[in-house]
């Protein structure tokens, strides 16, 4: 089915209510493992349409938030998902807590159990209230983002369409952009840090309502850190700073050479190449047409797959002013399809969309007959290593978007890629630092992102701006709004696509026979031992970063 077909009708809480009511009563009531699996199956069912609705609604608002109608339902989305999770989590401890639980082990699996046990002491009926505020001031923030009118050469930009001139090959002229970039967010600034500073707040008040000591292990629970946690995480990051950081530095007096500048400032960060970065040759719908064919030449697996999201519509990828910004993959369980939202702006970030939202749509569609609904509960350190593996992949077909800049495209994907690690890594540690310090004041945090540049990217010269060289950068990385603690998922995943990237250079076949299997893999088991089981080493053990220096070096200065 057409996305543009598919129905949406708002969720009615009081059929949600007896639905779950019923069906946590006739689960404490089932007489066998096997008669409680067939209730949980209709649970899936019904969970399945809910969340369908959900996303269609949500994902129609992000496509116009001016639109009337889907932004009252994304206000009441907003209001009722809390008490939808409740629901969910009062169900699952009837599972966690059942007398057949050997059995219900055997068909949904460890892994799903211990996603219950996080969740369980992740929620309660008291932080509701609290939970439906955080939503709405998360709404808040996405709505000001959103309605930005940048002015800009006689043209109004949205952020995300601004970046084609915040990337232009004018020196002066991203210096400009960024300028009205930076403008811009000087106007909103008081207005963000009044919402972050309230989020903040709920968000601790939440975790000392559920007996934590702040916000952190709570978050990490609602990120499902299944099987590490802030330790492993804090060791990764000191791997990064002693390996990642130095290698980071090298690439930016290269990057330097290429753009020809004596200095680097910071409206010369994502610049790769003194005539401007490559872009790609096409309209958005030839971008998509060359999509077909590289997925169609890949694998059979992947040709199907593209096939599919094209024959029913399931890209959104047009800029456009009053559409959220950003981009993302989704997942419609009721009509097993993957549905990928972009801003196409006319830069390579268009072609990112068709390689890393469509690793995350792929292995959707490669899992999508699972039956066991928990299979696909991934966490987030895995599902960004589909989308990032991909992205490498995809080398091989860049000159049917690029052209004969397809190694000019190559160069810089590699760079930005390995530039990325160290600030992934710095988001990380800033969210550590703020939630273990909620009374900091808001101009305490700009100050704290502003020590953690000169540590992770010591390179960056914010040359005096009255609003980025004060440490207000962090305003406009939505994810430290949206999901506390996720954006590490990225850095984590994008060391692991890296061992992808050295090992395709040395089999392809072999490389790409293994990335199918950890799809496949789903959250069968646990991360480090889906990693082991595919022959990928663990981030987190001591010896894998400095291996995977040793390896990248050579590529990133070939």
């Amino acid at each position: 089915m057409k996305f543009s077909e598919m129905p949406y009708k708002r969720v009615d809480m009081d059929e949600v209510k007896d639905f779950f009511e019923k069906l946590i009563e006739d689960s404490k009531n089932a007489k066998s493992g096997e008669e409680q699996f067939e209730l949980h199956k209709k649970y899936y069912e019904y969970i399945g349409d809910i969340r369908t609705t959900i996303i269609i609604g949500v994902f129609r608002h992000n496509v116009d938030t001016t639109e009337e109608f889907y932004a009252k339902e994304n206000d009441y989305i907003d209001s009722i998902y809390p008490k939808i999770s409740q629901y969910t989590n009062e169900y699952s401890k009837v599972l966690y807590n059942s007398p057949y639980r050997d059995y219900l082990e055997e068909k949904i699996g460890k892994v799903a159990f211990k996603n219950m046990e996080l969740s369980m002491k992740s929620i309660d009926e008291k932080i509701l209230p609290l939970m439906q505020e955080e939503n709405a001031l998360v709404s808040k923030y996405d709505k000001i983002i959103a309605s930005a009118k940048i002015p800009f050469d006689g043209e109004e930009y949205n952020i995300s369409l601004l970046r084609k001139v915040l990337t232009s090959s004018d020196r002066d002229t991203r210096k400009r952009a960024w300028k009205a970039l930076s403008d811009y967010f000087l106007t909103v600034t008081d207005d963000i840090d009044d919402i972050f500073d309230k989020l903040v707040k709920n968000r601790t008040q939440q975790a000392k309502e559920l007996g934590y000591d702040n916000y952190i292990e709570l978050g990490y629970n609602r990120m499902v850190r299944n099987s590490y946690r802030r330790k492993e995480v804090e060791n990764f990051r000191k791997q990064i700073k002693e390996s990642f950081v130095p290698f980071v530095t090298k690439i930016q007096e290269k990057r330097k050479e290429q753009i020809g500048v004596d200095e680097l400032k910071y409206y010369d960060n994502d610049m790769f190449f003194a005539n401007g970065n490559p872009e790609p040759t096409g309209t958005p719908e030839e971008i998509l047409n060359a999509g077909l064919e590289m997925y169609k030449e890949l694998s059979p697996e992947t040709a199907e797959f593209f096939e599919f999201m094209t024959e029913n519509e399931l890209f959104d990828v047009l800029g456009r002013k009053t559409k959220k910004a950003g981009g993302y993959m989704d997942y419609l369980p009721k009509y097993k399809a993957p549905i990928i939202f972009a801003n196409f702006n006319g830069t390579s970030g268009d072609v990112d969309v068709i390689t890393h939202e469509c690793g995350h749509a792929f292995q959707g569609y490669l899992t999508r007959n699972d039956e066991i609904l928990e299979h696909n509960d991934l966490t987030m350190e895995t599902a960004e290593i589909h989308s990032m593996s991909m992205e490498y992949f995809t080398y091989g077909w860049m000159n049917k978007f690029f052209g004969d800049r397809a190694d000019d495209y190559l160069k810089m994907h590699l760079q930005d890629s390995i530039t990325f690690v160290p600030y992934g890594c710095m988001v990380d540690e800033f969210q550590h630092i703020v939630y273990e310090k909620p009374e900091m004041t808001p101009t305490e945090r700009k100050q704290v992102w502003k020590d953690l540049e000169k540590t992770y990217r010591p390179w960056l010269d914010f040359d005096g701006d009255e609003f980025f060289d004060e440490g207000g950068f962090w305003q406009k990385q939505g994810h430290i709004f949206w999901n506390p603690f996720y954006y590490i998922d990225y850095v984590l995943a994008s060391v692991v696509a890296m061992q992808f990237k050295v090992w395709m250079d040395k089999d392809f076949k072999e490389a790409w026979n293994h990335y199918l299997d950890l799809c496949k893999l789903s959250v069968s088991d646990f991360y480090e031992a889906e990693l082991d089981a595919v022959g990928l080493k663990s981030p987190f053990k001591d010896g894998t970063i400095e291996y995977l220096v040793k390896e990248m070096e050579a590529k990133a200065f070939s």
